[in-house]
Order: structure tokens, then C-alpha cells, then sequence
């Protein structure tokens, strides 16, 4: 993914509120258009980033438990 991608992706949403970042999000899922993943990416990229160990944990069990290890 090139930088040029990821710039373009969070100068899309910055300055977005809470519900204008879900709105964003779910339209991405729901569209089930794989042109919308490099976006899901980095938007995860963001959250992972400025998650504290506590978090990442969570996320890992939750994508753990969805995926159907758990």
C-alpha cells in the first residue's frame, strides 16, 4: 500500500466525528466492495497505533473469537 493511499485515506476522514467515522466504516462493510479494504486498513492501522497493549489484546481475542478460533 503506498503512502500516497494512506495519506489519502486519513485526510478523507480527519476532522470526522464519532458517528460520521462509524457511518464510514459500516458503509465500507456493507458495500462488500474489496476496492473498500486498503481503507478499512488503514483506518485499523490508526486504531492499532494509538491503542494502549490492553486494547490490542482485545482486539486480538475478538478477531481470535470471529474468525472462529475461539
Amino acid at each position: 500500500m503506498s503512502l500516497n493511499l494512506r495519506n489519502a485515506v486519513i485526510s478523507n476522514v480527519a476532522g470526522n466525528t464519532q458517528q460520521e467515522l462509524e457511518a464510514t466504516i459500516i458503509d465500507a462493510i456493507q458495500s462488500g466492495e474489496e476496492k473498500m479494504l486498503p481503507g478499512l486498513g488503514v483506518l485499523f492501522e490508526v486504531i492499532w497505533k494509538n491503542s494502549n497493549e490492553e486494547d490490542k489484546h482485545e482486539m486480538l481475542s475478538t478477531l481470535e473469537k470471529g474468525l472462529g478460533n475461539k
